[in-house]
């Protein structure tokens, strides 16, 4: 993030070139994001996410071309920073999973209101993850294990951490884990919490007695 200004800059992949507009037009407004540019498929994508170097990148699944998993496993094995906020209309296992496990920092639907999808954008551009409620509640569904067992050793250093305020970086350094690593954990966390983002996740933690105050 432009840290002068504050401002996210973000790029737009969808196949539909009304789409692009209605996505553009919902966050132009914003003065802390700046769209960059567009792309079609996930082939344009990347080549754009190359130059520009953005944020984040907004990243619908089904296109035309390149898909959206296989740009973001491109992106994933390039090293870029942009971090990738999948907004699509599928909400199924077999989009959902492959998204995030290639590295996926955020999975909204398209009928998301725009301050979930602003939201999801400033939290993706300093490292954190937003999942849509129903995308959540499908993850959990997948991973729910017996109370006392919920979460690992190593996801309740993480939550412990993120907790105290600990940003992705600082907790990775904490824990001599990559970012990536930590985001991973997060993710996990969010899944069996059934949560959507770091606030919610803490609050549960703190619920379930995960956490002591």
């Amino acid at each position: 993030m432009n840290a002068a200004q504050g401002i996210v800059r973000l790029l737009v992949v969808d196949d539909h070139p009304v789409v692009r507009d209605g996505i553009v037009g919902m966050v132009a407004s914003d003065p802390d994001v700046e769209v960059v540019g567009e792309a079609s498929d996930g082939a344009e994508a990347v080549r754009l996410a190359r130059v520009l170097l953005p944020d984040v990148v907004l990243m619908d699944l089904r296109m035309r071309g390149m898909d959206g998993v296989t740009a973001i496993r491109e992106l994933t094995r390039l090293g870029l920073p942009s971090r990738v906020v999948v907004l699509t209309t599928f909400d199924g296992d077999s989009d959902v999973l492959p998204a995030i496990e290639a590295g996926a920092t955020g999975y909204l639907l398209k009928d998301a209101p725009r301050e979930d999808l602003l939201r999801a954008i400033r939290a993706a551009a300093v490292g954190d993850a937003v999942l849509a409620p129903s995308v959540a509640s499908r993850l959990v569904g997948r991973v729910r294990t017996p109370e006392a067992n919920l979460l690992s050793p190593r996801e309740l250093e993480v939550l412990a951490l993120v907790a105290d305020g600990a940003t992705n970086r600082v907790a990775g350094e904490r824990l001599h884990l990559s970012e990536a690593t930590v985001k991973t954990h997060l993710l996990s966390i969010y899944a069996k919490l059934g949560v959507g983002d770091r606030a919610a996740a803490v609050a549960e933690g703190f619920r379930r007695g995960l956490l002591d105050l």
